[in-house]
């Protein structure tokens, strides 16, 4: 299992441990992944996500997970969420 937010696409990165005397050795710094269960108020179902802290206050923000999506570029997202941007959006023109 990959540490990439399947909403943001954050990712680790790399750094550098420094010690007192200088020492520099490699480290990754993973982003704070949590399992997450979203509702998606178009298709009235919830999905599970593994979702960064900072992906999911974003969410919360623009005011839920279809709003997200709408606004957010199909490179960012994981397949699945992908799939599930597609299916909400046909759902919304369908019902318009």
């Amino acid at each position: 299992m990959s540490r990439v937010c399947e909403l943001t696409g954050k990712g680790r990165q790399v750094g550098n441990n420094v010690s007192h005397a200088n020492n520099k050795t490699k480290r990754t710094f993973l982003p704070n992944l949590q399992n997450v269960t979203l509702i998606s108020d178009a298709l009235g179902q919830s999905v599970k996500l593994r979702v960064s802290t900072h992906g999911l206050r974003s969410v919360e923000h623009v005011g839920g997970l279809d709003n997200w999506l709408a606004k957010t570029s199909d490179d960012k997202l994981s397949l699945k969420v992908r799939k599930l941007k597609r299916e909400i959006a046909k759902k919304v023109t369908t019902a318009a």
